[in-house]
């Protein structure tokens, strides 16, 4: 261990004199600017917690109520744990047809925004406004669109979930595409292969690993999804949740997010083994 001390204003490390101005600064000093900006973001968080009603007094005085509520949905109601049960089935099938769609055409999404892969520039634009246009707008406002389009039921869930997922693996798709090695689909080209056969045969299989990811991430988050898409009439356990809720059957609510749990959990884990399986 090095032997430190001080002499006036140097520094003595192991017996050799070290200018202080030498040494390496511990945090640098901000310009005038980014001073200015640091400080008008501290006031801009300031102001907003003020303007959001921010108060931890009210939360400390409204806990009781929470204890309130937790101790009335214990112990739990399985008096319609059956119905229940198939409302949570539902949720689990409309979170796999809508991702399973949702990865197919993201996967078209997805060769079309990327730069290296796009066949226009015009398409790759297009594609690219596509996807940030279904990841800006909500799953449930995209319910509430096809709730109309095609009337209340897991249907409409379903493509919500579908349009979702688009939006969510569109964009990793592209980019995963485009991160590939180059080297395979020049060889292919220069043998003639056409731009489709060399996607399929050399791009595909090179990016597989980042698209198994990320569909398995985009069901897990599907299963969350799904479960509050029975809020707007768009099928699954959701509308189950909020009939409990209004009704003050605190106990079978109690139920319906312990079966919640477990669904996100089991879907969770076998995502995660089938990640370590294939990847």
């Amino acid at each position: 261990m090095a032997d430190r001390t001080r002499q006036g204003n140097r520094f003595v490390f192991d017996g050799q004199a070290t200018d202080p101005a030498l040494l390496p600064i511990r945090f640098p000093r901000p310009s005038a600017l980014s001073f200015a900006i640091y400080a008008a973001g501290l006031a801009f968080f300031i102001v907003s917690m003020r303007n959001i009603n921010f108060s931890l007094s009210e939360f400390v005085r409204g806990f009781p109520y929470i204890v309130d509520l937790v101790s009335e949905m214990f112990p739990p109601s399985f008096r319609r744990v059956d119905a229940v049960a198939l409302s949570l089935l539902e949720t689990l099938q409309m979170a796999l047809v809508g991702t399973v769609f949702g990865v197919v055409f993201s996967l078209v999404l997805g060769i079309l925004a990327s730069k290296s892969q796009t066949p226009n520039r015009a398409l790759y634009y297009l594609s690219r406004n596509l996807i940030a246009l279904f990841r800006t707008v909500p799953d449930l406002i995209w319910a509430l669109f096809f709730v109309v389009m095609v009337g209340l039921g897991p249907f409409a869930g379903t493509l919500a979930i579908m349009v979702d997922t688009m939006g969510f693996c569109g964009r990793f798709f592209a980019e995963a595409m485009e991160e590939v090695d180059k080297g395979p689909q020049e060889a292919l080209e220069a043998l003639g292969a056409s731009r489709l056969g060399t996607i399929i045969c050399a791009v595909i299989p090179a990016a597989l690993p980042s698209f198994v990811n990320t569909a398995l991430f985009s069901l897990e988050k599907a299963t969350r999804s799904s479960v509050v898409l029975g809020l707007v009439g768009a099928g699954g356990i959701g509308i189950e949740l909020k009939v409990s809720m209004d009704m003050f059957m605190y106990s079978e609510a109690s139920t319906i997010i312990l079966l919640i749990f477990c669904l996100v959990l089991l879907v969770e884990q076998l995502s995660s083994r089938l990640r370590r399986r294939i990847i």
